[in-house]
């Protein structure tokens, strides 16, 4: 089946609604998402939207710009930086127009809390700089979006998988996808294409993301030969359920939350001794890791305690309900009155597809664009986060590079026409399907998707080491080789999940070499990536970013100078 479109957006989370918002007062759109829209990976979202909108106590965006730089460990590039910055405030009053129903002060002002690596006077002290929606941020702006959507005729295709993004001649025409129901390829053309379908969590084993966060668009482009930006760089949130690592939001330490070890000490105070528990989330997964292994977990264990039984209950269950329900359904905790057992979980990809300020995917290290191909949200890398993304900053990200990825699509409609997707790509696309449904080997894509993350976890998490991320890199060729083995039992075609867990495995697969050869090459420790064989910051060597080129020998890599306008870097002290 084939449609047509003025631009498809790929994902339905909030950096593809806030693009279709846009891009939907001028022309048509579709968004595609393989899952249900209002259950994108964004309505996870906990804390907060940061905003320097100073409404209870005082606050300037150019202090946002710097910890956004200095928490980023000053591998961000500032011009990108700076403009979501300033245009902070804008969007939080346009959210609020547009119907968002943030949490108030008495006054009736948008409420903001504390928030890791916030601070006023360029780091003296933490700020409130997080406005919230109790701890249901991410879903309510995620609802207010959507309803948009619906308002201004945005179609959505749910449950649709994509499977290939049709570039030819350095131009993207369409998308082609598989409809989950009854196993049908649609074809999409359009005259652009945005790609906001989120991160690529579930390449570990422990990890705050939902089952769909598995990259697919990050690998078909990677296939295409289009580089992917700062792979190396994955953050762990320092506060993950223990063997579950559903998410404690960030706001819970916000609101008086303090880290303790099994000595019942506040660990923090040595690690940042000026902001503490409110340290970028680096160094407070870091210091986590670090206390339990010098045996100051809880009862020697390997989790330490989030204590909130010193914050007033009320505020509990005014402004953190979603935890508290996350506690008692799973660990059986009341937070009121017992700490809850914390560990680092797989959170944020800092990596991916590579764009300029208004989503422009780039496809080398000069900065060439490709027609028609836009990246929005965690899938791309702007990069504003850099090294470590400050806490708050992913709402912002997708709003603010969704409405400017939203504006710069509205400028090239009815300019160059829609594409046209050749028979070819159309037949490879059903051809793959039809081999893989063929095949009649032994292996189970779950069996070695559970040994993809379990690898990943031991040898690239918090802390890396050249001789684990080698054992790793040879650990994933033997994984790449088993998926050629992959037997399915179901050779139906409608709702064949165990054929969308073989597509997404491979997809993995390739994230996980580029991470590990990424985080092999950076001879430096900076942000999320530290590497115990290489503990310092290395300027001089590795300040740029690093692009990472599949390629059938392996992975080659480029790179590019990191833009600092302002902030140069400096030592990252709290």
């Amino acid at each position: 089946m084939i449609h047509s479109f003025d631009a498809v957006i790929i994902g339905s989370g909030l950096a593809g609604l806030r693009a279709a918002v846009e891009v939907s007062r001028q022309g048509s759109v579709a968004v595609l998402t393989k899952l249900y829209p209002t259950r994108s990976h964004s309505t996870a979202a906990q804390g907060g939207i940061g905003a320097a909108l100073g409404n209870e106590e005082p606050d300037r965006p150019e202090w946002h710009f710097y910890d956004t730089a200095k928490g980023g460990d000053f591998l961000g590039d500032q011009d990108a930086i700076e403009v979501m910055c300033e245009d902070a405030i804008r969007t939080i009053i346009e959210l609020e127009h547009l119907g968002v129903p943030f949490s108030r002060t008495p006054e009736g002002k948008i409420a903001q809390r504390k928030f890791g690596g916030h601070t006023r006077e360029f780091g003296s002290a933490p700020v409130r700089r997080a406005c919230y929606s109790a701890d249901r941020t991410g879903h309510a702006i995620m609802f207010a979006l959507f309803e948009q959507c619906g308002r201004q005729g945005v179609q959505f295709f749910k449950e649709f998988h994509v499977i290939d993004i049709a570039i030819e001649k350095n131009r993207c025409t369409g998308v082609i996808a598989l409809e989950i129901l009854t196993g049908e390829i649609h074809l999409f053309t359009a005259e652009a294409v945005l790609v906001a379908s989120g991160g690529y969590g579930k390449v570990f084993k422990t990890t705050s993301n939902a089952h769909a966060s598995t990259g697919d668009c990050l690998g078909i482009l990677a296939d295409k030969g289009i580089p992917l930006e700062d792979m190396e760089f994955f953050q762990f949130h320092p506060t993950g359920l223990y063997g579950l690592g559903i998410l404690i939001t960030e706001g819970a330490r916000g609101e008086g939350g303090i880290l303790l070890n099994g000595k019942g000490e506040r660990f923090m105070e040595h690690y940042a001794p000026t902001i503490k528990d409110l340290a970028p989330r680096d160094m407070v997964s870091r210091a986590i890791i670090t206390e339990i292994r010098e045996g100051r977990g809880i009862d020697g264990r390997d989790y330490v305690h989030l204590d909130l039984t010193k914050v007033d209950k009320r505020i509990i269950e005014e402004r953190l309900p979603e935890i508290s329900t996350f506690c008692r359904i799973y660990m059986g905790i009341d937070p009121s009155m017992a700490p809850i057992p914390v560990l680092p979980t797989a959170h944020y990809a800092m990596g991916g597809i590579p764009t300029d300020i208004d989503g422009r995917v780039l496809k080398n290290e000069i900065g060439d664009a490709i027609e028609g191909l836009f990246a929005a949200g965690e899938c791309a890398c702007v990069s504003v986060h850099g090294a470590n993304r400050l806490g708050c900053n992913s709402l912002l990200d997708t709003v603010v590079f969704g409405r400017r990825a939203g504006i710069a699509i509205c400028d090239i409609l009815n300019k160059t026409g829609r594409g046209s997707v050749s028979k070819e790509s159309v037949d490879r696309a059903r051809e793959a399907i039809d081999t893989m449904l063929r095949r009649k080997g032994s292996e189970k894509a779950a069996v070695i998707r559970k040994a993809l993350q379990q690898a990943m976890m031991d040898k690239c998490s918090e802390f890396r080491t050249e001789n684990e991320l080698l054992s790793l890199t040879e650990a994933l060729k033997g994984l790449r080789e088993r998926t050629l083995e992959i037997g399915l039992k179901d050779k139906g075609k409608r709702f064949n999940t165990e054929l969308l867990e073989a597509l997404e495995l491979n997809h993995l697969i390739s994230l996980g070499e580029l991470i590990a050869h990424s985080a092999l090459q950076r001879t430096e420790s900076r942000g999320a990536h530290t590497r115990e064989d290489f503990p310092d910051r290395d300027d001089m060597n590795w300040l740029k970013h690093t692009l990472a080129f599949k390629t059938d020998k392996g992975p080659v890599f480029g790179y590019k100078e990191v833009r600092i306008t302002r902030f140069r870097p400096a030592e990252r002290k709290y």
